[in-house]
């Protein structure tokens, strides 16, 4: 069973940065391409940023393109969201999310998903 744990979320000021991280556990990290989504309350869950197995290929929603960037540490088991430039509307809930199957740009296509970390945005 594949586990996803998040962190690295938190309150910061319109314009500052933050570093999610998801640690994953319990499978290969390897075989999964790995997404970040995201939960803002009263909205449907949307993609964020999705990377695929080797780390060669990414793919952003527009709303964070240039502005967030996905990686990941195949040693580590690890992936990242580092996110600059923050929006109050960058404000949600954000999920760490595996797929089996080819990235997509859609929150169904994710099979295994984290408890999801906090990034509040003041302006």
């Amino acid at each position: 069973q594949v586990q996803l744990v998040e962190s690295g979320g938190g309150l910061v000021q319109a314009g500052g940065s933050l570093r999610l991280s998801c640690a994953v556990s319990g499978g290969t990290f390897r075989w999964y391409g790995m997404g970040w989504c995201r939960q803002a309350p009263g909205k449907e869950r949307e993609f964020v940023a999705g990377i695929t197995q080797s780390g060669s290929t990414t793919l952003y929603a527009d709303s964070v393109k240039g502005r967030f960037t996905i990686s990941r540490d195949n040693a580590k088991n690890t992936v990242y969201l580092q996110m600059n430039s923050l929006k109050p509307e960058d404000t949600a809930v954000y999920y760490c999310a595996a797929s089996i199957r080819p990235i997509g740009r859609e929150p169904y296509e994710y099979d295994c998903w984290g408890q999801g970390t906090q990034v509040t945005v003041s302006s």
